[in-house]
């Protein structure tokens, strides 16, 4: 099989953390890259999945709720931090 070199740019510590990371699995930085773009080749594409944040059922919870309470007239709130902690500690 022929070899060919790949240059690529990245930050340097990007690079140290990611190196500590492979070593520590007993690869270098060759066998890491090579693993990915075979695992690309085999999957047929990027072999994790790309995707936006999207808050876990709990976290959707909580912000429904709080935009439901924002939304309610009859819910009491607070115009400085005062406010806040003296009805906490009541």
């Amino acid at each position: 099989m022929a070899t060919t070199n790949l240059n690529i740019r990245t930050d340097k510590e990007i690079k140290d953390k990611a190196d500590k990371i492979f070593s520590e699995l007993g690869l270098n930085m060759t066998t890491a890259i090579n693993m990915f773009l075979r695992t690309t080749i085999r999957e047929n594409g990027i072999p994790f999945v790309l995707k936006l944040d999207v808050p876990n059922e709990l976290t959707a919870a909580a912000i429904e709720e709080g935009r439901q309470l924002a939304a309610n007239r009859s819910v009491k709130g607070y115009t400085n931090m005062d406010e806040l902690r003296a009805a906490l500690e009541a």
